[in-house]
């Protein structure tokens, strides 16, 4: 098993500014649900919007990549519109303007319906707001630094292409082959012991042994004895020395997670062989050399610790001849779909079942359903990688033998809760914004639909396309497409001036009666009216 990566970061993204709107994050959108699963992780960098001009975003444009690649592909969900959702430089500086048109693709915004025109800001384009596409493809839009494209010089075993992961990469570069220590800070389930693992993997002493000691789970009056050794008679039943950890790790890296936990005692030993390169084992009074590269980690504050006087500054200073920060897992959410489905992955290939990944059929229902997706973007994810692996585990085996996953009431409980709002609620975005989300209602494959059946449905709804998809049980655009395809059917689009003036005259101007007797949408045909100069009958 490969190990999985926290973003990282050893700098402060850089603040915006420069560019016709201030704009040196440039928006960026990556999936993280595609019915084609090998999809997830692809992103499209909206560089436009930096420069004053607008993204149309549909099926067939524009091409979304992996991180590395010079090729790409639209979405190419048949699901969704070929009328594109419109993305475009906000009212205030960083902001973005979404834009559904009329009869396009359902998009839900953070949990909520998009219609008409949204402005999502600065604030939460940094967090990162989830867009539903046709209750299929959950896209993420987000801020990305330039030169994020670029390839990384080795994947190092991390999942993910966030600025963070890209930066920590580069930095493990820089430090591997060195021999000073390195400090390595970051919440619980960050992933801090890969950090490590990548460190001596790249390192020159990759040859010689990693061990990894959680000074937390080690007794304080046992510590000292543990990491440096003992005399034999050193204490009573002492009956013969011991090497210790350090000795253990002789030539190559020692990894000393919760260094925050160091009894007062031992942070006085492990200054001294940070110094001279020499311990003493407890009970010994001749000095031993080793050979050790120290890297440590804590998710404890020690500069407040060396304020309260539980840990030494001089210590600090000598771990952190290299200092890393692990940030959590909420701020790294471009990566969540590719690590979601990295930890799942493994999980089905642990039951045998690693094919139901391997899905090309852009008809298919998304094995990570929409709504589910995007409650795990927006959760907080306390508990980091560590708690989205566990879920993962859960969600892949208490969906065995169902065709995508199913989450149980209670994680559901659990995702909606964590994210502020009651169970079975739809989640708000984070101001006041369109209406809540309704359920999607059941889908069938547009190929299913005869022509005979599309056009007694037509009739049956009087021409209306919203009314008539939803009886079919397909999406509008899937519609659209029906009715494009088949020789019989025409669109307002297709009648010319004359036969529509024709029918209004023969129909005095009533818009209803012309839509059932030219067959064709009541709304479209009224927009061709306008277009004509004609105007229809007051209801």
């Amino acid at each position: 098993m490969s190990p999985t990566l926290a973003d990282v970061s050893t700098a402060a993204v850089p603040e915006r500014g420069g560019g016709p709107q201030g704009l040196r994050l440039a928006p960026a959108l990556t999936v993280i649900s595609h019915p084609v699963p090998r999809r997830v992780g692809e992103r499209l960098r909206l560089d436009a919007l930096t420069t004053g001009r607008e993204v149309s975003l549909s099926r067939n444009g524009p091409d979304f990549t992996r991180p590395g690649f010079a090729l790409g592909q639209p979405l190419n969900d048949p699901f969704i519109s070929r009328k594109p959702l419109v993305l475009s430089p906000g009212g205030r500086p960083g902001s973005v303007r979404l834009t559904s048109p009329d009869g396009g693709t359902r998009v839900a915004l953070a949990g909520s319906v998009l219609e008409g025109t949204w402005e999502l800001s600065e604030e939460e384009l940094t967090t990162g707001v989830p867009l539903e596409l046709g209750g299929r493809v959950v896209l993420l839009l987000h801020l990305m630094e330039p030169g994020d494209e670029a390839p990384a010089p080795d994947a190092l075993g991390m999942v993910g292409e966030s600025t963070g992961v890209r930066r920590l990469r580069r930095h493990i570069e820089r430090v591997a082959d060195l021999d000073v220590p390195v400090l390595i800070r970051g919440e619980t389930g960050t992933g801090k012991e890969h950090v490590a693992q990548a460190i001596h993997q790249r390192s020159r002493r990759r040859e010689g042994r990693f061990l990894s000691i959680n000074l937390g789970a080690i007794p304080k009056e046992l510590a000292a004895a543990e990491l440096f050794g003992t005399q034999k008679g050193a204490y009573t039943g002492a009956t013969q020395s011991r090497d210790g950890f350090f000795r253990a790790a002789h030539g190559g890296t020692l990894f000393l997670d919760e260094v925050g936990e160091a009894p007062p005692e031992v942070q006085v030993l492990l200054l001294r062989v940070l110094e001279t390169g020499e311990l003493f084992p407890v009970g010994g009074t001749t000095p031993i050399a080793v050979d050790v590269r120290l890297l440590a980690a804590t998710d404890a504050d020690l500069d407040a610790r060396i304020r309260d006087g539980r840990f030494k500054a001089p210590l600090l200073h000598r771990l952190a001849g290299y200092d890393l920060h692990v940030p959590p897992l909420r701020e790294r959410r471009e990566d969540l779909g590719r690590l979601f489905f990295h930890f799942a992955r493994e999980e089905l290939t642990a039951l045998g079942e690693a094919h139901r990944l391997d899905n090309d059929d852009a008809y298919a229902e998304p094995w990570l359903p929409a709504p589910l997706a995007t409650r795990l973007v927006r959760f907080p994810w306390p508990g980091n990688i560590r708690q989205l692996r566990n879920l993962a585990r859960q969600l892949v085996i208490g969906s065995r033998g169902q065709p995508s996953l199913q989450a149980e009431p209670r994680l559901e409980q659990e995702l909606e809760l964590a994210a502020g709002v009651a169970p079975g609620a739809a989640i708000p975005p984070s101001s006041d914004g369109p209406r809540a989300v309704e359920p999607p209602a059941p889908r069938r494959k547009a190929s299913q639909v005869t022509e005979q059946e599309l056009l007694g449905a037509l009739r049956e709804h009087a021409w209306d396309l919203k009314a008539t998809a939803e009886a079919l049980g397909i999406p509008r655009p899937s519609l659209y497409d029906l009715i494009d395809k088949s020789p019989n059917l025409r669109t307002a689009g297709d009648l010319s001036a004359e036969e529509i003036t024709r029918a209004f005259e023969a129909h005095a101007g009533d818009l209803d009666a012309m839509a059932r007797g030219l067959e064709v949408s009541r709304r479209a045909l009224g927009r061709r009216l306008k277009e004509l100069g004609l105007t229809p009958r007051a209801e």
